[in-house]
């Protein structure tokens, strides 16, 4: 599982930062990518890296504003012609539907891969499998605007070799059936139960990632014990009332949700290109005196989310 971010500005793309998009990786998991958000230019991005428009298979869009949705019709259209056959699911707010559909209809776009949309009409789980659920809740952003909050499953035990080898079961096809919690019997007639040599499951995976927002309740809510939470950070500390007044958050506050939280990690993201590359690590160290594990992310970046320990 691996975040990598297509596009880290606000509003407009600037010569450094493209606006908002970033891809979620479960090649490992699933051999999927989930796009959240597709700002203007996102498949330019999307050129720079290994990812396959192919591989992409759920966008999910955090609200209708244009530097997070104006790419999406050249992504999906592209996509047709880069070997893109499987079903692509959008979600997000209500209107979705309408923007990408009309754009097709008037760009005569003909898509021979099936498209679906979730449109979100209620908080709560909106996507769920053996291995992943995601939930959203709205934000405050002056515009609908929604968080989403993926979880992994738990993984199962590690079969305990020294326990295994302690016991003298032999290596070979039994021991296939021993990590799978089966009961097995030896050649001597000895019975073991599988459970017996299985570890503790490991705890999945935690990735909130927010819509624009003000500082809410919300994002606290969404970003509760998360592995990875990434946070808009329109704003240095000292805007704090213009963050406000426009329905964005500072860095200073996006760090007091992420310890409100107890997140392992704060990656700031959605920065106004009023902030040069010079002033980049002082938005990240304002932010480090209130939560220390908090980076400013640029385009490009890709941030492994790990197994803890």
């Amino acid at each position: 599982m691996e975040l990598m971010f297509l596009g880290t500005g606000a509003g407009v793309p600037s010569k450094q930062r493209n606006v908002t998009s970033i891809a979620l990786k479960l090649l490992d998991e699933i051999n999927q990518v989930w796009l959240f958000d597709c700002g203007e230019g996102t498949q330019h991005q999307i050129l720079h890296t290994t990812l396959k428009p192919r591989k992409i298979n759920k966008i999910f869009i955090t609200h209708l504003h244009g530097d997070h949705i104006y790419g999406l019709p050249g992504f999906l259209a592209s996509r047709a012609f880069q070997g893109g056959d499987d079903e692509l699911a959008i979600y997000g707010p209500v209107g979705i539907k309408q923007f990408v559909l009309t754009s097709l209809k008037v760009s005569k776009t003909f898509l021979k891969y099936p498209l679906t949309f979730h449109e979100i009409e209620q908080e709560g789980t909106i996507f769920k499998d053996d291995q992943f659920t995601v939930t959203c809740i709205e934000l405050d952003h002056g515009i609908q605007s929604f968080g989403y909050r993926v979880e992994e499953a738990s993984h199962p035990g590690m079969l305990l070799m020294d326990k295994v080898k302690e016991a003298g079961i032999p290596a070979g096809p039994l021991l296939g059936k021993l990590k799978n919690g089966e009961t097995i019997e030896l050649e001597d007639g000895r019975i073991f139960n599988g459970q017996d040599f299985i570890g503790p499951a490991q705890k999945g995976r935690i990735v909130t990632i927010l819509g624009d927002t003000r500082k809410t309740a919300n994002s606290v809510e969404l970003a509760k014990n998360a592995d990875v939470l990434v946070h808009e950070s329109t704003f240095d500390g000292s805007n704090r009332q213009m963050a406000k007044e426009y329905h964005h958050s500072t860095n200073t506050e996006a760090a007091e949700v992420a310890k409100s939280a107890n997140v392992q990690q704060l990656l700031l993201t959605h920065i106004s290109a009023r902030y040069l590359p010079k002033d980049i690590a002082l938005l990240k160290k304002e932010a480090q005196h209130i939560f220390k594990a908090t980076k400013v992310v640029k385009d490009f970046d890709e941030y492994p989310v790990l197994l803890r320990k």
